[in-house]
């Protein structure tokens, strides 16, 4: 039978079958919009969360009958807090996009506790220090996929699964349990955590749905997006190009053995843990993406929408010469300068719309091949093609910038959100629908594989010349550029 996924991203909820030949259908939306508050600070309405997974998820399986079980896959890191008897939240969810604690983090780092400003844990402090200062109400602390796991379970599951609980900041090295430093340091008290599950396997009856189907898959959507584009094997590489961009790469069963990042700027992470035995990974991140066709749209006027960056761009050869750095908002990987800033040389009076365009899409890409390399040389793994997914996958332009700056073949997702899939992989292994990572793997067939157009010689000037317009990015506020966590 097939599986009911239930996809909560940053802006929107979805829901979706996915069948056992991974065709999906049957899918519906809601608009999940965060708020902003105040600068820097990023909240999103839990309760109306739960509304729009029950709702989402009773219109798919009104349409498409009867499933097998469920699986999750959700934004990482955006922190839930309830009350455990009535189950209702009792704060604003933090999102992982949230700045509030940056102040703490700081502070905590002088302490010799690192932590980062977008992991759960000082979001969760924040909260349990404006609603329950003493530590004494009986609540409950979760990311998204325990706040849907519990929605789904009328309330009898609290649990998160290992790739969840890895990016919280509360959990020990190997990723398997909570980590009582932390805790310590924190406040937290272990009676508000949920318990640490497999990413695959049979948790419970998701009663709040009919049929009761059970819940047997929970991910978050990056490693989520990793098998479903079928990279369950060491040196596969998958990249996700939206709003940010972030490239996670299969490593296996040993965790990298740097610490909270690589020499050339990844993370470690959870891939997926199935039958109690942890998959590791590593996750290289690009802070602005689609971000800067945004701001092609919106704040330059030079096209109309972001589909019309893909035509622009093609009616000219190449950009002149003209170089773009994505840094919007900082650089990430590899470098992860937060005060570098975008960049565009080599204006010329000959510089016309088309060219700029280009030079954005060329830039992200870029910035693609920089994620790419670096996690090569963090793992000492070489990935022989790069699978993308995220709405950028479907612009032809910079599909093709992507594989000349990589010099790599690129299989494009049939799904521009592959996050489904791999939450249906997850669940589907637990039930019987896949029979284990390799089955998932044979199930990968990309929508298209793009070839690079240059020779090496060629390949090698371009990143050089990228090399240097990203050098000067660098350090464009200091004081940023100092901050790391």
């Amino acid at each position: 039978m097939s599986i009911l996924v239930v996809d909560v991203g940053t802006s929107q909820v979805r829901a979706a079958v996915v069948h056992p030949d991974a065709s999906v259908g049957a899918v519906e939306r809601r608009a999940l919009p965060p708020s902003s508050p105040a600068p820097g600070l990023v909240e999103v309405d839990a309760a109306a969360m739960a509304d729009a997974v029950r709702s989402c998820a009773r219109a798919v399986l009104a349409a498409a009958g009867p499933v097998e079980a469920v699986g999750v896959a959700n934004q990482r890191a955006t922190t839930v807090v309830w009350d455990r008897a009535t189950g209702e939240p009792v704060a604003p969810a933090l999102s992982w996009q949230d700045l509030r604690t940056v102040g703490t983090c700081l502070e905590l780092q002088a302490r010799g506790v690192r932590l980062g400003p977008s992991e759960s844990a000082t979001k969760l402090a924040a909260i349990l220090d404006a609603v329950d200062a003493g530590r004494h109400r009986d609540l409950c602390f979760g990311t998204v996929d325990s706040w849907v796991a519990w929605v789904l379970s009328d309330g009898e599951l609290h649990v998160t699964d290992a790739t969840n609980a890895a990016v919280t900041g509360l959990v020990t090295r190997d990723g398997q349990d909570w980590d009582p430093q932390v805790l310590d340091v924190l406040r937290i008290p272990s009676g508000v955590l949920p318990a640490i599950v497999d990413s695959s396997g049979v948790l419970g009856p998701a009663s709040a749905l009919p049929g009761a189907p059970v819940i047997a898959g929970l991910c978050g959507d990056q490693q989520a997006s990793l098998v479903g584009q079928g990279c369950t094997a060491p040196g596969l590489a998958k990249a996700t190009f939206g709003t940010g961009a972030m490239l996670d790469c299969c490593v296996g069963p040993e965790r990298p053995a740097f610490g909270r990042q690589g020499p050339e700027g990844t993370i470690p992470i959870v891939a997926w843990r199935r039958g109690g035995a942890v998959t590791w990974g590593v996750e290289a991140l690009m802070l602005t993406a689609g971000t800067c066709i945004e701001w092609l749209r919106d704040d330059l006027g030079l096209i109309p929408d972001a589909a019309a960056s893909d035509e622009l761009a093609a009616s000219c050869p190449d950009t002149g010469d003209v170089w773009f750095v994505p840094a919007l908002l900082g650089l990430g990987t590899p470098v992860w300068d937060y005060g570098a800033r975008g960049t565009l040389l080599g204006l010329t009076r000959g510089t016309g719309r088309a060219e700029v365009v280009r030079a954005v899409l060329e830039g992200i890409a870029h910035r693609g091949a920089d994620l790419l390399h670096a996690a090569e040389a963090d793992t000492e793994l070489a990935p022989a093609t790069l699978r993308i997914d995220g709405a950028m996958s479907a612009n032809h332009t910079f599909v093709q910038a992507l594989a000349d700056a990589t010099g790599r073949p690129i299989e494009v997702s049939r799904q521009l959100e592959a996050t489904s899939l791999g939450a249906a992989f997850l669940a589907g292994m637990a039930v019987g629908t896949w029979a284990d990572e390799a089955d998932v793997a044979a199930a990968w067939r990309p929508g298209r594989v793009v070839e690079p157009s240059l020779d090496d010689t060629t390949r090698a000037n371009r990143r050089a010349r990228w090399s240097d317009a990203r050098r000067r990015a660098e350090r464009t506020i200091p004081e940023l550029s100092d901050l790391s966590f």
